[in-house]
C-alpha cells in the first residue's frame, strides 16, 4: 500500500495547435541563379525572412541527397532557417535535415468551370472589420475575404487577406492581399509607409516604393506580373 501511495502520478502532455503563414520556397534550376534571386530580395530588405517559417518544396527539381544538403546549407548561410521539406522522397533526406512535411494547404486555388449557385445556409463572412489599430508584433489573418481596418498598422505588424485590404490610417507594417490566388485584390491605405506589400505572391519592399508616395494615400494592384503603387485620389 505504501509503495502504491508513493508512486508518482502520471502527468498528461498538454498539446496546443497553432498555425503559421509560412514562406514556401520552390527552387528551380540552375540553383545558383535561384539563390541569386534570394540574395537580391535580402539586399532590398535585409529583415525580410527573419523569424519567418520557411518550407522548401523540391517538387520542381531532382536533387540528390548531397544536392539537398548543399541547398539547405546555402539557405542557412543566408540566415534562412528551414522548418520542413516537401515534394521529395523521404529516402533522400537524412536525420540531420528538417522533417518531411505533408498536408499543407496551398494558398493558390484552381479555377473551375462555373456552376449554378446552390442555396446555402450560414455562409462564412467574406469580410473582416477591425475597429482598432493593429499594433507592432500583431498578425491578422483572414483568408476568406477582405480586411478593413479603421486605424493604423504598426511597424512589425502584418495583415494577411484572401481578398483586398483597406486601411483607414497609416500602413507601416506588412500587407499581403489575395493570398488565395485572388490576383485582382488591391491594397488601400491613407498613409503609405509600408515595410512590404504583396498581392497574390508578387511583392514590393519599402525600398521599391516611390519616395514621392511616402506618407500619402496610396493603392497597390497587379498589372500582369508587376505590382503598381499609385496615389489614391
Amino acid at each position: 500500500m505504501e509503495a502504491a501511495a508513493a508512486r508518482p502520478q502520471r502527468q498528461l502532455v498538454r498539446l496546443r495547435g497553432r498555425s503559421y503563414v509560412a514562406f514556401v520556397f520552390v527552387p528551380t534550376v540552375p540553383i545558383v541563379d535561384w539563390l541569386q534571386e534570394i540574395d537580391a530580395t535580402i539586399a532590398r530588405s535585409p529583415g525580410f525572412f527573419v523569424g519567418r517559417p520557411v518550407v522548401v518544396d523540391l517538387s520542381s527539381v531532382d536533387l540528390s541527397q548531397s544536392g539537398i544538403t548543399h541547398l539547405l546549407a546555402s539557405l542557412q548561410e543566408r540566415n534562412i532557417r528551414v522548418l520542413g521539406i516537401e515534394g521529395v522522397e523521404e529516402a533522400r533526406l537524412t536525420a540531420a535535415m528538417p522533417p518531411l512535411l505533408s498536408g499543407g494547404r496551398s494558398c493558390a486555388i484552381e479555377q473551375s468551370a462555373p456552376k449554378k449557385p446552390a442555396a446555402k445556409i450560414d455562409l462564412k463572412p467574406t469580410s473582416l472589420l477591425l475597429e482598432h489599430p493593429v499594433r507592432s508584433g500583431q498578425t491578422v489573418i483572414f483568408p476568406e475575404g477582405d480586411v478593413t481596418i479603421l486605424g493604423s498598422v504598426g511597424s512589425g505588424a502584418e495583415v494577411v487577406a484572401g481578398g483586398s485590404i483597406h486601411i483607414y490610417g497609416a500602413l507601416r507594417g506588412r500587407a499581403m492581399a489575395g493570398v488565395n490566388g485572388h490576383s485582382s485584390a488591391r491594397i488601400y491605405c491613407q498613409k503609405i509607409e509600408a515595410e512590404l506589400l504583396a498581392i497574390d505572391g508578387f511583392y514590393q519592399t519599402a525600398d521599391d516604393i516611390d519616395a514621392a508616395l511616402r506618407g500619402k494615400p496610396a493603392q497597390a494592384w497587379l498589372q500582369g506580373n508587376t505590382m503598381r503603387i499609385t496615389a489614391l485620389n
